[in-house]
């Protein structure tokens, strides 16, 4: 990263443009303009183009957003966009929260918010804009990979950001629902059994046959490969997927929740 700003800087004193100029060359402010050259602000891909067309940089500076986005996310979310990139199959039960591959931008701004001791404006901007780029693996033009998610109900009524996100939230999640390789489940607060009652996990099949579990525990992010780790998490999974409702019956209960909301 220190190498990107140091190039971006130096382009910007060869054209002879003062910081405010260069900024207004690109439609950003002066403030930006610094920011990130002291390292204090990640330039987005869009800053980057604008700056090599400005510049007359032919597409170098440009070419620099690849290396870019490998810093521009934290390193726990880094290896998780990897491993996920890897699967065949990405299995997950959430009971505090909707599973971040699914929440609107709006829902996972009002998540990070909500974190204490608080994130700066610049560390919660990042966040969130890992969690948007993640998303990008669930489309529904896609064959693989395949999801399974079973969110608890308590999630659909818990109301993060208000709601209306809330509003926004369950729309996405009865959208994402009908994609061709997602299979979306709910497990009701009126069931007796619930093998989740541990927390949150998540499953990931790879391409090479192995499978990796996930969990994520107020400030600690682990990667489980140990397989009779592996295998007690996916016998679990198995089991919470039985107990929840069929995912038909689990887009009657959203639309419910919807109508409540």
């Amino acid at each position: 990263m220190r190498t990107v700003i140091r190039q971006l800087r130096l382009w910007r004193e060869s054209a002879g443009m003062t910081q405010a100029e260069f900024g207004t060359a690109i439609g950003y402010g002066q403030e930006l303009v610094s920011s990130v050259e002291r390292g204090r602000r990640i330039p987005r891909p869009e800053y980057l183009d604008a700056a090599d067309a400005a510049l007359g940089a032919n597409g170098k500076i440009s070419a620099m957003k690849e290396d870019v986005a490998e810093a521009r996310y934290p390193k726990k979310v880094r290896d998780l966009k990897k491993l996920e990139a890897e699967a065949v199959e990405l299995c997950a039960y959430n009971n505090s929260v909707i599973h971040g591959l699914l929440q609107t931008e709006e829902y996972a701004r009002a998540v990070f918010s909500a974190r204490r001791p608080p994130f700066t404006a610049d560390e919660l901007e990042q966040r969130l804009a890992a969690r948007v780029a993640r998303q990008e693996i669930v489309d529904d033009t896609a064959a693989r990979p395949l999801f399974s998610f079973v969110q608890c109900e308590s999630t659909l009524r818990r109301p993060i950001g208000g709601k209306m996100v809330m509003r926004g939230q369950l729309e996405r999640l009865l959208e994402v629902a009908q994609f061709r390789n997602v299979d979306l489940q709910v497990l009701p607060l009126s069931h007796e059994e619930n093998s989740g009652l541990a927390g949150s996990f998540r499953l990931l099949r790879l391409k090479d046959g192995t499978t990796v579990g996930h969990v994520e525990v107020q400030h600690i992010s682990r990667v489980i490969a140990d397989p009779k780790e592996v295998q007690l998490l996916d016998m679990r999974y198995g089991i919470i997927r039985a107990q929840a409702l069929s995912p038909r019956e689990s887009m009657a209960l959203i639309k419910k929740v919807l109508g409540e909301t």
